[in-house]
């Protein structure tokens, strides 16, 4: 069977959306110079027989934190734990996980900005000297333990690093920033995940993709997958440039990769404040969406194409925002 016969037939399960994710640093696309900076920090503890110090990466979502620290993991050659700070709600949880760790592992905390008060003090001691100090029981019978832990890698990822507190922060010897990705460096994504999911992709076909993933890999992959349902339903044998404009106009995704909810934000602003300055709780209210999802998934990407600023009175639109949607500023 040749790859257009499995691209045809086969019903490729969302399971292989798991093998998208790379792998090795070398696998990884974009970045090039964390990418070098990291492969010194693991060649480094890896020579020394050491835990490697504890890693902070930090950015808008869907960038790679969360690949990162499973590659981190491969390439230290350890085994790979996970869990989110809000799973995190007593001591004995996050004693658990420390205490199940073996030498040299890697955790990795996803939110870490949400861990709870109590929970990110008894972190520390872990984080410093390999100690984990809790109490056992209450009130005046209450008494503090002390035990020792293996030697670990912390990898905390954080989409608002200004969250974090400085006691926290300043315990991670290695701080990584991603942002968002160049469209060449999405349209290698999009063309390596394509191949891995048994599809076929024109280059073209690839770099209007890019341009529409709003410089996320997390993006881009999902609109990949349904760039691939709807050349299915037409029997083609390759996704091509029509088939991902017929895919952005179905879900109502713009070239530049602006969505509904972009076009309902900068419209609200100009219809309800007058292009603005407006703060963010009048917006959230407006949009019914929480200000925190607006901080974090909407404004950045928005902000990057200069079509928001945030300004000590609000958010305003700027002029290239009011060309996007085909208005003029009055």
């Amino acid at each position: 069977m040749n790859t257009n016969d499995r691209f045809l037939d086969a019903n490729i399960p969302d399971e292989l959306a798991a093998t998208i994710r790379p792998k090795t640093l070398n696998d990884f696309i974009g970045h090039e110079s964390l990418k070098q900076n990291l492969s010194v920090f693991v060649s480094g503890a890896r020579t020394r027989g050491e835990a490697m110090d504890h890693v902070l990466l930090y950015g808008p979502p869907g960038l790679g934190k969360t690949t990162l620290a499973h590659i981190v993991a491969n390439e230290l050659g350890t085994n790979f734990r996970a869990t989110a700070a809000p799973m995190l709600t007593k001591q004995g949880d996050l004693a658990a996980i420390l205490t199940s760790l073996e030498p040299m592992d890697v955790l990795f905390i996803d939110e870490i900005h949400r861990l709870p008060t109590a929970i990110e003090e008894v972190l520390y001691s872990a984080m410093e000297d390999y100690k984990l100090d809790i109490m056992l029981g209450e009130g005046p019978s209450a008494k503090s333990v002390r035990i020792d832990l293996p030697p670990f890698t912390l990898v905390g990822a954080t989409t608002r690093t200004g969250l974090l507190s400085n006691p926290l922060r300043d315990r991670f010897g290695i701080d990584l920033r991603l942002t968002f990705y160049a469209p060449d460096d999405l349209a290698k994504i999009i063309i390596r995940s394509a191949s891995i999911l048994g599809t076929q992709i024109d280059p073209d076909a690839a770099r209007a993709l890019a341009a529409a993933a709003r410089g996320t890999p997390r993006i881009a992959n999902r609109l990949l997958k349904r760039a691939r349902d709807f050349a299915a339903a037409t029997h083609a044998p390759r996704i091509t440039a029509d088939t991902i404009k017929t895919t952005l106009v179905q879900l109502h995704v713009d070239g530049s990769g602006l969505d509904e909810i972009d076009r309902e934000y900068m419209t609200a602003i100009i219809r309800h404040y007058a292009g603005g300055p407006v703060g963010i709780d009048n917006l959230a209210a407006a949009l019914s969406e929480p200000a925190d999802t607006i901080e974090d998934v909407i404004e950045p990407y928005l902000m990057q194409l200069g079509f928001v600023q945030r300004t000590p009175r609000g958010r305003v639109v700027t002029d290239a925002g009011y060309a996007h949607l085909g208005l003029v500023k009055s």
